[in-house]
């Protein structure tokens, strides 16, 4: 009877030592970037839009390598010559939400950080106003550092009158951009979504997703193998 008591007590202990190794585990883990990110963009998942469409759900992996990071931060990063991948974009985008989950499994698959910058609200506005353009936001201080030291990659800022594109002579970090930093260097930006996804919200077909990660790869290739990337679309 005395030895079953004491083995009854050493199995209590032992589960109540697990229990509390995996209630911290799990503590912890709600401390880290992963889980932020993870909340941030499932928090979405089948909600209306507000305009009759509902954002895409995702899975995103618990252990994806999600770094938050600013404007400056990044400014800072590429001043100081580093080497990185930053995703810029935001969790209601539809567009990002299309090649996340692409983006995160590559990032897994190649142990390689993803610093992301929230862009919704630090890019400046410029609209065509009575015939002339004008900027009707500022944009943060950090983010246009980023617009000078990116500008070799990034796409044209244009603005609509009507059914005409009017080039605003800036460039622009859209959502999502995905830019390859080496030693300090923009090397490369995709956008990572497929050329032949017209709703952000619609089906994404296999097709699809496979020009996604197409896109993505180059970005990892550029990081990994600098000498093969000299410069935009290189890859």
């Amino acid at each position: 009877m005395k030895k079953k008591i004491i083995f009854l007590i050493i199995a209590i202990i032992i589960a109540g030592v697990g229990f509390v190794f995996i209630h911290k585990m799990q503590s912890d883990y709600k401390k880290t970037d992963a889980y932020k990110f993870k909340q941030e963009y499932e928090s979405l998942n089948n909600e209306d839009n507000g305009n009759g469409k509902k954002y895409r759900e995702l899975n995103i992996d618990k252990k994806n390598r999600i770094k938050y990071s600013t404007a400056k931060e990044i400014v800072e990063k590429t001043e100081k010559n580093e080497t990185f991948v930053v995703y810029f974009g935001f969790a209601k985008c539809p567009w990002c939400r299309s090649m996340i989950e692409n983006l995160i499994d590559l990032s897994i698959e190649n142990e390689i950080d993803i610093y992301y910058v929230d862009v919704l609200d630090i890019r400046d506005t410029i609209e065509y106003v009575d015939g002339e353009l004008k900027t009707t936001k500022e944009g943060d201080k950090d983010y246009m550092k980023l617009i000078e030291l990116y500008g070799d990659v990034l796409s044209d800022y244009n603005v609509k009158n009507g059914d005409e594109k009017i080039n605003t002579g800036e460039k622009r970090i859209y959502a999502p951009n995905v830019v390859a930093v080496v030693n300090g260097e923009a090397k490369e930006m995709v956008e990572g979504v497929s050329e032949k996804l017209e709703d952000p919200y619609g089906e994404i077909t296999e097709e699809m997703k496979k020009a996604s990660i197409k896109q993505l790869k180059c970005i990892f290739k550029c990081i990994n193998e600098a000498n093969v990337c000299t410069g935009p679309s290189s890859c």
